[in-house]
């Protein structure tokens, strides 16, 4: 069956509005579910209208490629965990950048140079634009698919989280950048050239991975975002070199809404977003673990699980842990036997808790937790003065008070749970390792705190039982 031109644009319109329902969808929890479907849908149209599509050649490679692609990607989303979904979105814009790179080769050697002598002004101005798209698709490509390799290994823990501290790195950045511009203006002069475009993929791909490398692992929650945002754009690139417009809306979508989100966990972090996606300019990261802070205090589910029944009101932190160790069933049990004694319980969610923003929410959801306990850092902060008992569950960087109280630490500024102005705060952790940023937690330390070591899983079960 043949489909028109026009057909396959009206679908294309569908698909473009569906993506953006999507969007809109995913913006609340109540919604979310909704949103992942009108994404599916709009995909699913948009797969069937690229097949469809008459100028589309040699369908049975496509639908050969789809399905053994199809294939790794379900076998894949039925072994990966939620603790491993910040490493796999890092992993998945590498795909595209790539991708990008690939289209701006093919659409750069299917031009006919030789014939460019002889062009009209006008398809002389429509050839430098077509050079300008596959030179900006190539570039931003070359830098998410670097950039994202190392974001996946940092999260991964194969790469140090530790920022990069070259000498000059500032400067190489800079020029990287300069040099890039130079070749770009050179390339639409000379209507192409492989040596200059070669210099400027090697040149892209080392600017990725030493702008993601340069960012320390406290703001690679932001990173993962900035790295969608620029797959996105790629997206939107190829989708000029391949003149298609589902893929040009898409993109934008993509890159646009990945930058607004970059924003706002910039500023949720008290972090310049300029500085961030610049590969941390202006910042002179020093760790020093050193320093006294005395003792902990450790405890046992018995002891919380009393101190948790003479209280009236509690707050559940969760992070990391949580996630690592699948708690979030038995803290839902958890929460209902409390609130069945009558006690308040609440969540409180930091916006980059767990390396990706919305982790946390995701998984209580998946627990059936009401969406009407869980708060966000700036609606409870004020709280936490007010409250018995504080359980921080797998937490660490986004609970630490040395972002509020000192000015040196590597996290200073960025806005924290304030836990520590609880009456008791009972810190649920494997050990007394650092967080993903680096730095020692005073908070671990503090006389109102207390170490409950060990699964955070098999903790909570255990209060439970003690209850």
């Amino acid at each position: 069956m043949e489909f028109s031109q026009g057909l396959i644009s009206a679908a294309y319109i569908i698909a473009a509005l569906l993506f953006i329902f999507s969007l809109s969808g995913l913006s609340k929890q109540q919604t979310a579910e909704t949103g992942n479907w009108y994404g599916i849908v709009g995909m699913i149209i948009a797969l069937v209208a690229t097949i469809a599509d008459p100028r589309v050649d040699n369908v049975w490679i496509i639908l050969v490629t789809m399905v053994i692609g199809a294939t790794i990607g379900l076998l894949l989303a039925k072994r990966v965990e939620m603790t491993q979904m910040p490493e796999l979105v890092a992993i998945l814009h590498s795909f595209v950048g790539l991708a990008a790179v690939l289209v701006g080769y093919n659409s750069y050697f299917e031009m006919d140079h030789s014939a460019m002598a002889n062009f009209s002004d006008s398809q002389q101005m429509a050839t430098n634009i077509h050079l300008v798209e596959v030179f900006l698709g190539v570039f931003i490509g070359a830098v998410t698919f670097t950039g994202s390799i190392v974001a996946f290994g940092k999260l991964r823990g194969v790469i140090n989280s530790a920022a990069l501290m070259l000498p000059q790195r500032h400067k190489l950045n800079l020029v990287a950048g300069v040099v890039s511009l130079i070749l770009l203006v050179a390339f639409v002069q000379q209507g192409g050239g492989n040596s200059t475009l070669y210099l400027m993929t090697f040149i892209a791909l080392a600017f990725g991975w030493h702008l993601v490398a340069s960012i320390g692992g406290a703001d690679m929650p932001v990173v993962v975002s900035m790295l969608n945002s620029y797959s996105g754009w790629a997206a939107a690139a190829a989708g000029f070199m391949l003149n298609n417009d589902l893929l040009i809306v898409t993109g934008a979508l993509v890159g646009s809404s990945g930058a607004i989100l970059s924003y706002i966990m910039c500023k949720a972090m008290n972090r310049s977003f300029i500085s961030v996606i610049a590969g941390g300019f202006g910042t002179n990261v020093v760790i020093d673990n050193d320093t006294d802070y005395g003792d902990h205090v450790e405890t046992t589910a018995d002891a919380v699980a009393d101190m948790l029944s003479g209280a009236k009101s509690v707050i559940i932190t969760p992070g990391y842990g949580m996630a690592v160790a699948q708690a979030q069933y038995p803290v839902y049990k958890l929460t209902q036997a409390l609130k069945e004694q009558g006690i308040d319980v609440r969540f409180a969610i930091h916006p980059v808790a767990g390396r990706l923003p919305g982790h946390m929410n995701v998984l209580l959801a998946e627990a059936k937790v009401p969406y009407d306990i869980v708060l966000g850092m700036e609606e409870i902060n004020d709280d936490f003065a007010k409250t018995d008992v504080v359980l921080v569950i797998g937490a660490n960087d986004t609970v630490n008070p040395a972002a509020a109280e000192d000015p040196t630490s590597p996290i200073a500024g960025m806005p924290v749970l304030e836990v520590w102005h609880a009456k008791n705060v009972i810190v649920f952790k494997r050990s007394m390792s650092t967080g993903y940023a680096g730095v020692q937690n005073p908070l671990f330390f503090k006389d109102n705190t207390q170490m409950l070591f060990g699964d955070a899983k098999d903790s909570v079960e255990q209060i439970l039982k003690a209850l």
